[in-house]
């Protein structure tokens, strides 16, 4: 007398699970790569021990052939601090990150650090100014 089983077991597996898993973990890849903005601008950052990390409000390049860029817009000084002026006209303080480098003659990172006082005493603002580094080896 064979016995049968009332439900009988099926030796299958459901891939729809597995598909939703995969689409999410390919969604949440794609959106946390695109929040990672790599620099457009080629620099070697000086080396520094310090770990101070700030918000920053605005970016500006100097690479080593001494041209400045607000974010990865190429400008001279003139250009600079109208750019700046707008992009800081609403705010009461900030942090203006200086990414310069570590071949770039200090008078630029001078001129740039005048430009944004001059910024603090034309608006009444406190901007800071802010050397990007990279960690020593």
């Amino acid at each position: 007398m064979a016995i049968k089983l009332r439900n009988p077991r099926k030796a299958e597996f459901n891939m729809a699970s597995m598909s939703d898993l995969v689409f999410l973990l390919l969604i949440f890849f794609m959106l946390t790569s695109t929040l990672v903005a790599p620099n457009a601008i080629k620099l070697l950052l000086p080396s520094s021990e310090s770990r101070t990390m700030a918000r920053q409000t605005i970016t500006v390049y100097i690479n080593a052939e001494n041209n400045i860029f607000l974010e990865e817009t190429p400008v001279d000084l003139d250009a600079l601090q109208s750019g700046l002026v707008v992009a800081l006209q609403n705010q009461e303080s900030g942090s203006v990150v200086l990414r310069a480098d570590q071949s770039v003659p200090v008078q630029y990172i001078v001129s740039v650090i005048d430009v944004v006082n001059n910024i603090n005493g034309m608006l009444q603002t406190r901007h800071n100014v802010i050397l990007a580094t990279q960690p020593r080896r």
